[in-house]
């Protein structure tokens, strides 16, 4: 039984189970060559290099276990060619064994440390970032969240939902910056949008809220910081009854609706100020309506998406991609913009990228009744 918080090894599957192999296929193969060819081609000279591959990722014990044989089949070798020199190819054995022995438990204990960061990224990401997917009042709601960094787990991107007596209200942004600093800025936008979001009559008062919790965030950094210091957000709105769409973009990509009729790209009419800016360029919030209908799908997005680029630089083409899609589920929607956004850029992202789908069922389902509940 394996308890929560202590790492444990996985069983390797295909590739990787030759990878693992590889320090006993080395030593099978130098041991057949030295058996096979003239003493004096001396291949047997290279049998240390059998553990020392093995402690790169094999733990201490077989890593001594491999070494104990390559030492077992050079003393073979001696005897079976007199004259080899063997004796200080045993003791070249012995002296890489013992250090790659060591070498494998520096390892260990790196990984075994890595593990609780890990840990510890994952607890902060249940924070800042809500559980998937859900389902309100006939919405079904699904999130994609990729960081450019291969061994992270959350960056600054962000999203939030939430179901309040104005309707569903969204939220989705991006922290400038990397690093911790992100990280908490990222968690205190959307702290302020979970408790907003349930308070505030109309999108203006949360901005103001999320505004004034990014700012004194924001004090604790040096003032000379402060325009390196801002957010880009959008919130949106979906009343329960009104067949309506109101959004509010502070700097943000401007989201896409694909309706029956093709894309809309939901542009605001007039810009609002990004947040922690408020007090340099004013807090004149503008609140777009846009109508919305059984069927429509909405992408929410941060610009990870639209500046990936493929081996000629060039941007991904995110509004044609979703001119081509068909009316699907969000899951399957958000699958093949992970897929498609992965084969673009050749695997490698440079930067963190986080999306929201949602979609207007066809038919209302009677269970849409219990909201706020998982699919």
């Amino acid at each position: 039984m394996v308890k929560r918080g202590q790492p444990r090894l996985r069983r390797p599957h295909g590739r990787w189970s030759l990878v693992l192999l590889s320090p006993v296929i080395l030593t099978a193969v130098i041991a057949g060559l030295a058996y096979a060819t003239p003493p004096d081609m001396a291949f047997s000279r290279i049998l240390p290099a059998a553990p020392a591959l093995a402690a790169a990722m094999w733990p201490v014990l077989p890593t001594v276990a491999l070494g104990t044989v390559c030492f077992l089949l050079m003393i073979g070798l001696s005897l079976v060619f007199p004259g080899l020199g063997a004796w200080y190819t045993v003791a070249g054995i012995v002296a890489v064994t013992v250090a790659a022995a060591y070498g494998s438990h520096v390892r260990l204990q790196r990984e075994k440390s890595l593990f609780q960061v890990r840990l510890v990224a994952d607890a902060a990401q249940q924070v800042v970032l809500s559980p998937m997917p859900r389902c309100f009042g006939g919405m079904e709601i699904e999130s994609l969240y990729l960081a450019a960094a291969a061994e992270a787990r959350i960056g600054g991107d962000f999203y939030e939902v939430a179901d309040t007596r104005f309707g569903v209200r969204l939220l989705i942004g991006d922290v400038r910056g990397k690093g911790l600093p992100a990280v908490g800025a990222a968690a205190t936008v959307v702290n302020s949008f979970r408790e907003a979001a349930y308070d505030e009559p109309d999108l203006g008062g949360i901005a103001r809220r999320l505004e004034a919790s990014s700012t004194r965030y924001s004090a604790a950094f040096p003032p000379e910081d402060l325009m390196e210091r801002f957010t880009t957000a959008v919130l949106v709105e979906i009343p329960y009854e009104d067949g309506l769409i109101r959004i509010l973009n502070c700097g943000h990509p401007p989201p896409l609706l694909l309706t029956r009729e093709g894309l809309r790209i939901l542009s605001p009419t007039s810009p609002s100020p990004l947040l922690n800016l408020a007090d340099l360029i004013g807090d004149h919030y503008t609140i777009d309506t846009f109508g919305l209908a059984r069927g429509d799908q909405l992408l929410l997005y941060t610009d990870g998406v639209t500046e990936a680029r493929d081996r000629d630089g060039e941007f991904f083409p995110l509004a044609d991609w979703m001119r081509q899609r068909t009316p699907v589920r969000p899951r399957e929607l958000l699958d093949g913009l992970h897929r498609d956004l992965l084969r673009y850029s050749g695997g490698g992202l440079d930067d963190d990228i986080a999306a929201l789908a949602v979609r207007l069922r066809e038919k209302p389902d009677p269970l849409d009744e219990q909201r706020a509940q998982p699919v």
